[in-house]
């Protein structure tokens, strides 16, 4: 019997020994530190000190100084909600290497209290032999312009309750207009609701309120709005109206700022707050990126810049297109138990980067280029839903090579790709295997 040739795993790159580690349990009014360094009077010891530090600035800070001075080379954070914020943030300042790290992945230790101290020191044990996988946290102005988009797609969700919140209203009521009409924010349904909001009942002025297209559909319109609106159905609707008004006025003014955001974000130099200096206009390229975003199929400039809000502009985070897809949960996990080899469920990853590369991968299913008909081909033979996680995934790989590469434009390979490129004597074969098993004899004439 003869032993098989080991094969050498490649090593991460951040899975290496550091001899000064912090670590921080974080709650919301305190965090727990624990840090290990050399022993002074034995090298084969550690020296373990726990205490409690507040979560405020001044007292951050003052950790900051400390771990400073005692020449800390990395500090480890869990995410905890949002409590991280202010430890990443103070201590990145003070020069520290700081490390957000899931908290799903440090706390599969079995045979031991739960405590925030022993929390803190097993923390800070992973940290000081790598086992730790840093999780991205962008730089401070894709920071400010992430909270702006995401703002704004919140608002936008809103908004669309508040239209379905006035679609339960118009039911109550017994107006039937949006089984007419397409949808409740077209400039013919607005006047008509707010007819009615100023006490219009005759449902042949109401239909004669309708504009282009919808003038068709008059005597379907006089039949949906023949209903039992009322007083108290019209105030409700005016404070209905007023809410969706009130977010399109933000939503708008959110998308302007962006757009000014975007124009004046550099490539990858970090701005610090309060930096009042003129941004490098050599080195902004983030609305070159917008635009060439733009050109993949299903990507619009709002979602162009939603997805640099998510991911920055710097791919050096990412060396490959494979490691941005596994970090946006779209590559399905690899399930190995001995012979037997599968693949698992992918993960929940970005709620807002993955929702946009969804939407995009469904537009773009829609269209005849390369990726319509690659989602119409999954789809077919594996549903819909893992045709759309596919997409997004080669929508994914399509912006790591844009934004690693600023001079680099997309090329659509075409709706025919696949059957151009495709071996042409596998597919022969394939049709000639498949007419034998039906009974016919295949002969082949090659045509002129």
């Amino acid at each position: 019997m003869v032993m098989a040739e080991p094969e050498e795993i490649p090593e991460e790159g951040h899975e290496r020994i550091v001899e000064r580690v912090a670590a921080i349990d974080v709650a919301k009014a305190f965090g727990k530190v624990c840090t290990r360094v050399p022993h002074p009077s034995d090298p084969s010891r550690r020296l373990t000190k726990v205490w409690e530090v507040q979560a405020t600035l001044a007292s951050v800070e003052e950790l900051g100084d400390y771990l400073v001075g005692e020449q800390v080379r990395a500090v480890t954070l869990e995410s905890t909600g949002d409590y991280w914020r202010i430890w990443f943030y103070v201590l990145e300042e003070r020069g520290l290497r700081v490390q957000l790290v899931n908290a799903r992945d440090v706390k599969h230790a079995p045979g031991r209290p739960k405590t925030d101290r022993l929390d803190a020191v097993w923390l800070a044990k992973l940290t000081e032999k790598g086992l730790v996988r840093p999780s991205f946290v962008p730089p401070y102005e894709v920071r400010v312009l992430r909270d702006y988009t995401r703002t704004r797609i919140d608002l936008i969700h809103e908004r669309t309750r508040y239209w379905q919140r006035l679609e339960k209203l118009l039911e109550d009521a017994l107006i039937k207009i949006s089984s007419v009409s397409s949808t409740l924010t077209t400039l013919s349904t607005r006047a008509m609701l707010e007819a009615l909001i100023a006490g219009e009942r005759d449902p042949r002025t109401l239909a004669e309120l309708a504009r282009g297209r919808m003038r068709v559909k008059i005597p379907a319109l006089m039949e949906a709005l023949n209903g039992r609106f009322d007083d108290h159905h019209g105030e409700l609707a005016a404070v209905l109206l007023a809410q969706i008004d009130g977010l399109d006025a933000q939503i708008t003014r959110l998308g302007a700022r962006i757009e000014e955001l975007i124009a004046r974000m550099p490539d990858s130099c970090p701005v610090e707050p309060g930096h009042d200096g003129a941004p490098d206009e050599a080195a902004s390229s983030a609305l070159d990126a917008v635009l060439r975003l733009d050109e993949i199929p299903g990507i619009s400039p709002e979602v162009a810049q939603i997805i640099i809000a998510e991911i920055g502009l710097d791919m050096r985070r990412f060396p490959t297109a494979e490691h941005l897809a596994s970090w946006a949960k779209l590559s399905p996990k690899t399930i190995q138990s001995g012979s037997r080899s599968r693949g698992g469920a992918v993960g929940k990853g970005n709620p807002y980067l993955k929702g946009v590369l969804g939407t995009a991968a469904v537009v773009a299913g829609r269209t005849d280029t390369f990726l319509g008909e690659r989602y119409r081909r999954i789809a077919k033979r594996r549903g819909k839903l893992r045709a759309v996680v596919a997409v997004a995934r080669s929508i994914t790989v399509i912006i790591w090579h844009l934004l690693a590469d600023p001079t680099a434009r997309y090329h659509d390979l075409g709706s025919d790709y696949f059957l151009t490129k495709i071996d042409r004597e596998k597919k022969t074969r394939t049709h000639i295997r498949q007419l034998q098993a039906l009974g016919f004899t295949v002969t082949l004439t090659p045509a002129a």
